[in-house]
């Protein structure tokens, strides 16, 4: 999806780009663009549902002026992980750790939603600064939205990717195995390295009892948005 976002004194507004499925215990993949007074930045939020159970946030400023052109947003969603992209910068990877226990979205099918709302009780500075609802009307804009996706039917309970046929938007697969090479490893590296400013994987107070391990340990295969550690962590503070 190509999006422009709210210009001006935004602040209080939320806009979105996400995928969700229906009903209780939803999987959610979400991009919410949080707004901010005028001459201040724009805040990325990126958060992962599972079955139900989010808390996976992580929080990104953009290294452009997104109100002032079009940018392209991107989720790249398979069994593997979950790839964010802005630009086709790779932003965030979340992986799938279901071996070790921590719930994956995989096993529910997901429609793409975008809205722009009124979140000013959290999104800004944590509810402090208000909506001036003198600057409404609130404008973001959407536009070539594409989608290379696997098409799911209730009707007969199947997925154009697992039946013989197979559906004219899902000529082309790759997205189903796609991960990083090591061009984009770098790229996202600069990204969480310098863009970043919320990672709830290394947030002391959500893991009030203790960090078992070093939270922010590198996996093997190059940097990893959230590691095995975090993900256990996360699991296990979720069911007490």
């Amino acid at each position: 999806m190509q999006l422009k976002l709210v210009p001006g004194n935004s602040a209080g507004t939320v806009t979105t780009f996400y995928l969700s499925s229906q009903g209780t215990g939803n999987d959610e993949i979400d991009f919410e663009f949080l707004g901010n007074s005028s001459g201040q930045p724009y805040t990325v939020h990126t958060n992962v549902y599972s079955q139900g159970k989010g808390n996976k946030e992580q929080q990104f400023r953009f290294w452009f002026d997104p109100t002032s052109s079009f940018h392209t947003y991107s989720i790249v969603w398979n069994s593997q992980r979950i790839i964010f992209l802005v630009d086709n910068i790779p932003i965030r990877v979340y992986n799938n750790h279901e071996a070790l226990g921590v719930a994956f979205p995989k096993n529910q099918a997901m429609r793409v939603y975008a809205s722009l709302w009124n979140a000013d009780d959290w999104a800004t500075q944590g509810g402090r600064v208000k909506t001036d609802w003198s600057m409404a009307p609130f404008t973001a804009s959407y536009r070539k939205f594409n989608t290379n996706a696997c098409v799911w039917s209730a009707a007969s309970s199947t997925s154009s990717c697992g039946g013989s046929k197979t559906d004219s938007v899902n000529n082309a697969q790759t997205w189903q195995t796609q991960e990083l090479n090591a061009n984009e490893r770098n790229r996202l590296r600069w990204v969480q390295q310098k863009y970043m400013i919320y990672n709830y994987c290394t947030d002391a107070k959500r893991f009030s009892q203790g960090f078992l391990l070093n939270a922010s340990i590198q996996g093997s295969k190059g940097l990893k948005s959230m590691t095995i550690v975090c993900k256990i962590l996360l699991f296990f503070f979720s069911i007490l």
